[in-house]
């Protein structure tokens, strides 16, 4: 397998956050983003089926809503991060009950690390992310040079 270079890539200033939780972890990211509303409110927010539903309901902001996570949301997400369409992940998982779909969200876990991006798995590294000053910037972050991985792929397979 060849090496993956990295690039310098520019967060914008206006994040497109996804918000993602379990069924037992619901309740507490809706208390948490009624908390953080306002901070919420600055940016885009995208969340699997039902998570996004109560999301938009309680705060009564706009929520782009992909299927449920167990139907293919949490693939969703992870194509939209890996297309860089999505710039933080907050995913308030369950670490104590078994998911039937628990390949899939590895699968996110794994692609959310691969293109570096802000992730918090729980309410207290959820507060970090919306608390630190990077959020409301525009600032660098490094990802996978994906044009050079397939150049150099290319290169390998012509005479």
């Amino acid at each position: 397998m060849n090496r993956i270079d990295f690039i310098t890539a520019t967060l914008s200033a206006r994040k497109r956050i996804a918000l993602v939780a379990h069924d037992h972890c619901k309740a507490r990211l809706l208390e948490w983003a009624q908390r953080q509303k306002d901070r919420l409110a600055r940016h885009e927010l995208v969340a699997t089926g039902t998570t996004g539903l109560l999301l938009g309901e309680h705060l009564n902001l706009p929520v782009e809503c992909m299927i449920s996570g167990p139907l293919g949301g949490d693939q969703q997400i992870g194509a939209r991060i890996a297309e860089r369409r999505i710039d933080m992940l907050v995913f308030f998982w369950d670490p104590f009950e078994p998911q039937p779909h628990d390949p899939d969200v590895k699968a996110l876990l794994r692609v959310a690390a691969v293109w570096n991006i802000p992730l918090a798995a729980n309410e207290s590294s959820a507060d970090y992310l919306l608390s630190s000053p990077l959020l409301d910037q525009a600032h660098p972050l490094q990802v996978p040079d994906y044009d050079n991985y397939l150049l150099a792929r290319q290169t390998k397979k012509d005479p």
